[in-house]
């Protein structure tokens, strides 16, 4: 994995851009610490940093090829796990290659097919490619957001990069917010609307898009795929023995690495399955597996069974230990540090996100990378198997509006009363929530339970999905760490999205039909293990110490963040005794706090401008 970072500018000459481009190069060292490269021309700058995990020797990046008196430069964040059926693909056509690297097969590809190379690829990606000749810049993002890919416009070109933060680091950007950011961090956050960057005029190239720059066109962005409404032939056995293969197959491609590999393991159905699978190619080579799990100081002692964590995850991670024989590692995290990580976790997402989710898992990726430079993790399962409680419980499944997040009018009471007036009468939930709805394929005669899975499936892949995978991508880039994620293949999501909801509930289980199909790889009380979402802690001292932190901000009348939230609806939320749920099941009071206290870090750090 990697970082990348560009601009593109025909009024002026980028050459004389090397400070420019090193400033932006220096906020994405972390994703790419092993190699980094800036490539300057007239009218573009590409700037790469590298994490080396496939041919380290002959992969770096910037990459250039030349065909006939056209030159090509690509810049690339990502994996392709159909390598070599690209190449021979492309050997076939009379292509040579001088590395064993999926840059070049990808560059070659883009030489050859142009923007449909895209379609061939299966992997998570985002990548750049400059046509030096035809003044013409090609970006393009995997199927289902993997990797990110945000850019910003100005009147005279085009900046993009993996994050945020190298875009913010150009003289041209402006450090704004208006109200469309404030609807976003305060309706929407964690989450956000797709291909919304939340500072002024920043976007995101959305999954399975590409887009071409050119100065006589602009910016012209288009979509090379979608999930598709078929009808489901397959009986039960054969979905059962498809979604085997499928699955299998997607892991065993996602551990070929030059470079260590190990896997994330809660103990759940999701990261076990990868655990095993991988276990036994590891296995077959004469390897052991390392395997990784997080948990809390004195978690056992507060922990305490609720609807949506009936237990907790040690005992069965000792069970999987004991089924896999990997060699495991334990990270414990102890609550002043998980309160310090709130910030960290600010700083590598660009954005207040899932706080104590987010920074747990900063922290315990820094412990992985200690062992491992890639990790697979069972991310997305979950939405595609129709895991969530929203899934399963006919009420909050019926329920108009984000199932993860009913609390609209909850939020608006922290607004200060100009800003929630402005706010009501944009109607933005409402608003994006229909036009979700209005994008989800269907067949012509679809019962009630059907269209309402396939609306959920679409939004969970839009909304919920992408929140967790900005999580992960940040918090493990932040530490150089790759992570893989096998469930997100666009194979298996486009075979699910159309398989009957009684498949997948099979005998009433949440993804029953993942366990039948993968029973032969998990012990009896792992497969049938009632779901439990990422470990938070429960620690009374961590509610106590982001109070603190938030009662010592807004003690200042200065503190960025009363420009937009009422300083006594915070005071009720700290001191009161309510305690909805903010963000799905895993963000509540403790949670809410350290969301706002994150928000007013966020707003300070980044020097955001208000724009109302």
């Amino acid at each position: 994995m990697c970082g990348i970072a560009g601009m593109i500018d025909f009024s002026q000459d980028i050459r004389q851009q090397q400070k420019t481009a090193e400033q932006m190069q220096n906020t994405i060292i972390r994703r790419g610490p092993d190699q980094k490269g800036i490539f300057l021309t007239e009218h573009a700058g590409l700037i790469h940093t590298r994490l080396a995990v496939i041919d380290p020797e002959n992969g770096k990046q910037p990459m250039q090829l030349t065909d006939g008196d056209e030159r090509y430069t690509i810049i690339y964040n990502g994996e392709l796990y159909n390598t070599q059926e690209i190449r021979k693909q492309l050997l076939a056509e009379g292509c040579e290659f001088v590395t064993h690297s999926d840059t070049e097969v990808l560059l070659r590809a883009y030489m050859l097919y142009r923007e449909d190379c895209v379609k061939l690829c299966n992997g998570i990606f985002a990548f750049a490619v400059w046509e030096e000749k035809k003044q013409r810049l090609f970006l393009a993002r995997d199927r289902i957001g993997v990797k990110p890919l945000f850019y910003y416009q100005t009147d005279t070109g085009l900046i993009f990069a993996s994050e945020l933060k190298a875009i913010l680091a150009h003289p041209s950007v402006p450090h704004e917010m208006d109200m469309n950011g404030i609807s976003q961090i305060l309706l929407f956050g964690p989450g956000r609307t797709p291909g919304c960057g939340v500072f002024r005029n920043m976007k995101e190239i959305l999954p399975a898009h590409c887009a071409c720059y050119t100065r006589e066109k602009g910016l012209e962005i288009s979509c090379y795929w979608k999930l598709k409404a078929e009808e489901h032939t397959e009986n039960f056995s054969q979905t059962a023995e498809h979604v085997r293969f499928l699955l299998t197959d997607a892991i065993k491609r996602q551990l070929v690495s030059d470079v260590p590999v190990g896997t994330f393991l809660s103990g759940g159905l999701d990261s076990s399955l990868i655990s095993s699978v991988a276990a036994r190619e590891f296995s077959e080579k004469n390897k052991i597996l390392h395997t990784f799990s997080v948990d809390y100081k004195e978690n056992d002692k507060y922990f305490r069974k609720s609807k949506f964590q009936p237990n907790s995850d040690p005992e069965f991670i000792r069970r999987m230990q004991e089924y896999l024989h990997a060699e495991h590692h334990w990270t414990v995290i102890e609550t002043p540090q998980l309160v310090r990580a709130l910030f960290d976790a600010v700083d590598a997402r660009d954005l207040p996100g899932m706080v104590d989710v987010d920074a747990s898992l900063l922290l315990f990726c820094k412990e992985i990378k200690k062992h491992v430079t890639v990790a697979l993790s069972g991310e997305c399962a979950d939405e595609l198997f129709g895991g969530y409680p929203w899934y399963r419980d006919p009420e909050i499944r019926a329920a108009y509006g984000f199932p993860w997040s009913q609390s609209t009018a909850y939020r608006l009471q922290f607004a200060k009363p100009e800003i929630r007036e402005i706010l009501e009468s944009r109607q933005d939930i409402d608003r994006e929530y229909q036009a979700t709805l209005r994008k989800t394929a269907l067949l012509m005669q679809e019962s009630d339970t059907e269209k309402r899975m396939k609306e959920m499936m679409r939004l969970n892949l839009d909304w919920f999905m992408q929140t967790l995978l900005d999580r992960k991508d940040r918090m493990s880039m932040w530490n150089a760490l790759e992570v893989r994620v096998p469930f997100c293949d666009y194979r298996i999501a486009q075979y699910l999205y159309n398989i009957p909801w009684e498949f997948k509930e099979y005998k009433g289980y949440e993804k029953g039909l993942l366990r039948e199909a993968m029973k032969e790889y998990l012990p009896e009380e792992i497969l049938w293990r009632k779901k439990s979402p990422y470990p938070k802690t429960h620690h009374p001292d961590y509610l106590a110490a982001v109070t603190k932190l938030l009662e010592d901000r807004i003690s200042n009348p200065d503190a960025p963040v009363l420009q937009i939230i009422r300083k006594e609806a915070l005071e009720k939320l700290m001191y009161g005794e309510e305690n909805m749920q903010f963000y799905g099941q895993l963000m509540t009071k403790p949670q809410t706090i350290a969301y706002f206290l994150q928000m007013d870090y966020w707003l300070e750090k980044y020097q955001i401008k208000i724009c109302l």
